[in-house]
Parts: C-alpha cells; structure tokens; sequence
C-alpha cells in the first residue's frame, strides 16, 4: 500500500516530469514507416516480449510500503584505468568504460557501445542516476572512434551529451535502431546517426560488420513515447570471431537468445547484462538478473561471457556489489567455470 504522503509525492513528480516530457514529446518529430511484425504503425513491440509497467505500477514499485532499496556508497572509484592502444590489428581488445559502455578494438576499427560519459544518467543535469565511479577511459584518452553502437533510447545508454562530444572530436558513424537517430539529431544534428530495422546488416570497415537482432526490452525518453523508437541487441562480426553484444534484455523464455545463436552462432563471446533487476515483479521482463544471465550465456553458445550494466548508476534496488557475488553463485550452481564470465571494472581491459 502506498502511504497518502508518498503517493502524493510521487504523482508530483510524476505530473512535473510529465509535463517536461509532454513539452519535450510536443516538439519531438517520431518515426514514421511500414507497419510489420513489430511495428503497428505508431508504436514498436516485440511479439515474444512484454509492454513497459503501467504507470500506477511504477508508482508501487517507488512509493509503495517494504520497499527494500539498498544504498550504494556515494563513491565507488576503480582501481583501474584504461589508455587504449591507436589502434588493434590482431584479435580483439575489449575496454570497460562503465555501465553498458565498452570501447572494441578490432581490425585496425575503435568501436564504442552505449557510451555515457555524462555524470547522470538523466535528462536533468541535477536529478536522476548519478555516477558511482569514473568512465574507466578518460575521453581525452580515447582513441579516434569510427564507429558508435546505441542500443535504445533510454538515457544511460543513449547520451547526447557525449555522443555530440564523440561527434565534435571523431565524427563517427552512429549505428541506431529506427527512430533513435531523429532523437539524436534533435539533439545535436551534426552526429552522423543511421538508423536500421531489426535483422538489418551493415557493413563497416576491414572485414566488419554489424546486424540488429531482437531483445527483450523497450525505449523511451520520456512518459508520452514509450516504444516510439526501436531497441535492439548487436551481433558485430569481426576476425577474430563474432560478438553477441546485449545492451539491455529480460530472459523471458531464452527465445532471443536461442535464435542468434541458430542465426549468426558459433559465437566467439558475449557481452551481457547482469544488474538493475531487482525488485524481480517489476523487472524481470525488462533486465535479466546474474541467473537469468548464466541461462542466456548457455543459450546463445557463445565461448566466452563479459558481464555488464552494473555498479556505475543505481537504477533499481539491488546493493552495488550483488549482481557480481550473485553471478558466481549462479556460475557454480550451472557448473560453468567463472573464467568463462568475467566480471571486469571500468578500466580494466581483456582480449581474445
């Protein structure tokens, strides 16, 4: 049960958001194209997933009594700090920048996922998600990016701020699901962003390329556009193997999982996520927690696993250092050995 002070704070909140929001949405331009198998001509779905929580469960989850919220330590910084090479022209070398963020370094191509350099991960520069520790790469000492991979809309994957910072020094290539480059270019019109449709292949550079593949999850910048944009996992494919990049997915049955592996496997690793899940009512048909992470990794057939999306925001309720203690207790009881799911800090760096 909510308590009649909380409930009225929190539709306060909600109201003054949804005003910024209704403002925001009343300007936005929104994606227009052929209706499909997941898009109905307003809005996209997935039809192996689950729509976004109703508003009034948002409301439970936030205000509602017995909420158990762990508190994370205001600052958590990591022992590490990564200054990549110019450039990689054997295998590949993976970068944890924090978060969902990673730099790949493969033939001879810099390549960022999801960056967020951004203090919060918020549309306000005084409210919402703020950092626990630094980018594990200062953006000074990034090295020429050519290539940008966003996932979603939503804000700690999809950072305007950064991505008009990486357009202003590298002017790279922004590869986007539908609807997620009009976002971009309202925001700052000089990023390159190209936007393309689920199972869509796009050639980069050096024997590289990268397909859109479904996942179990949703988009939205704000209250009044939910799913008006697309979301998307990334198969990249480079020589030294093909990478399975997870972003954002719940489990759900495996299915998504399952079928990159039959489309695009064998796969060579897997980047995926194993924070922001608790409480499990409320999401577990949006973030897959370190089980459900173990599952997917077995799913999809790739040799090796990096974990992600963990101990930079707080986003749900879960302590900071649950989702890695979690992810080795579910690694034993499948009997998969922990070498095979690393869990690395932001600036700590692993090649294959």
């Amino acid at each position: 049960m909510l308590t009649r002070r909380r409930l009225l704070a929190g539709i306060a909140g909600v109201i003054a958001t949804g005003a910024l929001s209704a403002f925001w949405a009343s300007r936005m331009k929104t994606y227009t194209g052929p209706v499909s198998d997941h898009f109905d001509g307003t809005h996209f779905f997935d039809p192996d997933g689950s729509p976004p929580k109703k508003l009034r469960e948002v409301l439970r989850w936030q205000f509602g009594s017995g909420r158990e919220r762990s508190k994370w330590p205001d600052w958590v910084p990591s022992p590490h700090a990564d200054t990549p090479p110019a450039r990689v022209t054997s295998g590949a070398r993976f970068s944890f920048v924090g978060h969902a963020s990673w730099l790949i370094q493969t033939a001879g191509q810099n390549i960022l996922i999801d960056p967020v350099w951004s203090e919060r991960a918020s549309p306000f520069q005084w409210a919402g998600p703020k950092r626990h520790n630094d980018p594990g790469i200062a953006f000074d000492a990034l090295p020429q990016i050519d290539t940008v991979l966003v996932s979603h809309g939503h804000y700690d994957h999809l950072d305007a701020v950064t991505l008009s910072k990486l357009a202003a020094k590298f002017s790279p290539r922004v590869i986007t699901p539908l609807g997620n480059d009009i976002t971009m270019r309202a925001a700052v019109s000089a990023i390159r962003a190209e936007a393309f449709d689920w199972q869509q292949r796009i050639e980069l550079a050096n024997g590289l390329a990268v397909t859109l593949v479904p996942t179990r999850h949703w988009s939205a910048r704000g209250i009044f556009d939910r799913n008006k944009t697309l979301w998307a996992s990334f198969v990249l494919e480079t020589p030294a193997g093909k990478i399975y990049i997870v972003c954002d997915s719940g489990y759900g049955s495996g299915v998504h999982f399952r079928r990159v592996r039959d489309a695009h496997g064998p796969l060579r690793a897997a980047i995926l996520p194993i924070g922001a899940y608790e409480p499990r009512w409320f999401m577990k048909d949006q973030h897959m927690n370190p089980e459900d992470a173990v599952k997917a990794f077995g799913d999809c057939g790739a040799e090796l696993a990096l974990a992600h999306h963990h101990g930079t925001f707080q986003l749900t309720d879960e302590a900071i250092d649950a989702p890695a203690e979690a992810l080795g207790v579910a690694l034993d009881a499948a009997k998969v050995p922990r070498e095979r799911f690393l869990v690395l800090k932001p600036g700590q760096v692993t090649e294959i």
